[in-house]
């Protein structure tokens, strides 16, 4: 077993959504609150939509960028051979070419449980 941090544009959380449920992973939590990050490009301005004072937009455009964009964190357990299919769904709904796409990150999971049943490993991600 894998899992699976993905961390990507606000406005592509449903888009990501409906992508996965179109492959059969409807299953997947979503960190709303307070994920903020930026790359090495310092934040982008462009990249926000919500209103930014001037002095920020000034800042940004000489290199300084933003302290930190909003973005959201999805996760997902899944089986290993699933992790090809599902890292090309989160690509093809997330990749514009421009910065701030996001990040993936595939790690091991050691195990799984489901508390409701006692269920572990595959059975406990069904």
């Amino acid at each position: 077993m894998k899992e699976i941090y993905a961390i990507i544009r606000v406005n592509k959380v449903y888009n990501t959504k409906k992508a996965l449920e179109e492959i059969g992973f409807p299953s997947i939590t979503v960190f709303n609150y307070r994920v903020f990050g930026r790359g090495k490009q310092k934040g982008i301005v462009d990249e926000v939509t919500f209103s930014v004072s001037p002095e920020v937009s000034q800042l940004a455009e000489q290199g300084g960028g933003m302290k930190y964009i909003p973005k959201r964190l999805l996760y997902l357990v899944v089986d290993d051979e699933d992790i090809a299919r599902i890292v090309d769904t989160i690509i093809q709904a997330n990749q514009t070419g421009h910065y701030g796409d996001g990040r993936i990150f595939v790690c091991p999971v050691e195990d799984a449980l489901r508390i409701r049943t006692g269920e572990k490993r595959a059975q406990a991600l069904a």
